[in-house]
């Protein structure tokens, strides 16, 4: 079930309504964690029933997963010719996807879809998949000019970066912070590029060439 569309099929929905809900479960989430998440204090805050929460998310696992479906806004691929300003720009876009929660909320769900195909796959979706995809297409944008090796496995890389944010979002007591996502992109690129230090020099050319006065 996608957690975007209710139970309810043959009633229209009321946007007001969802907004309000996902609204009041996104406070709940930040201020009290995935397992004080309560249907009822939804409802009384959002001023809404139960009864029109449950037609749309059957379960708080469904609400929870809309509500990091709402928050998350994923931009297109960015395409500025510089291998590396894109890199630090699509490793923000993985970083969004798992920022919209606090870690212990972001590691309860995942628990709690761990063991439910259905839900494993709205994870996966919702969570992995938009910004895999974004940064997908800068690094085959790369591959194609020649920064990358012939020989670099795009998927790898993906997997790769995937597994380090993704760890740290649902074990760690802190999201990875931008440092270290630039520090990841230099570790995987030092191994990935055809030429590492000319993708350096370019960057820092496009570095300055944005500081110059117009």
């Amino acid at each position: 079930m996608d957690v975007r569309k209710g139970a309810g099929a043959g009633r229209p929905r009321d946007p007001g309504i969802d907004t309000a809900v996902l609204t009041a479960a996104g406070r709940q989430l930040d201020d009290r964690g995935f397992q004080a998440l309560s249907f009822e204090s939804v409802a009384r805050t959002a001023h809404t029933t139960r009864a029109a929460i449950y037609r749309r998310w059957p379960t708080r696992t469904h609400l929870a997963l809309a509500v990091v479906a709402w928050r998350l806004d994923v931009p297109p691929a960015p395409d500025t010719g510089c291998t590396l300003c894109d890199l630090a720009e699509g490793m923000k876009v993985f970083l969004s996807a798992f920022r919209t929660l606090r870690p212990d909320v972001l590691n309860a769900i995942h628990v709690a879809c761990a063991n439910d195909e259905e839900l494993r796959a709205e994870y996966r979706r919702i969570v992995d998949e938009p910004p895999r995809a974004v940064v997908t297409g800068l690094l085959q944008r790369a591959q194609r000019r020649g920064d990358l090796r012939e020989d670099v496995d795009i998927g790898s890389l993906l997997d790769i970066l995937n597994a380090v944010i993704h760890h740290r979002a649902v074990v760690g007591a802190t999201h990875l912070s931008n440092d270290e996502a630039e520090a990841l992109i230099e570790i995987l690129m030092r191994g990935a590029a055809s030429d590492y230090e000319r993708l350096v020099a370019h960057s820092r050319t496009i570095d300055i060439q944005h500081s110059l006065p117009l």
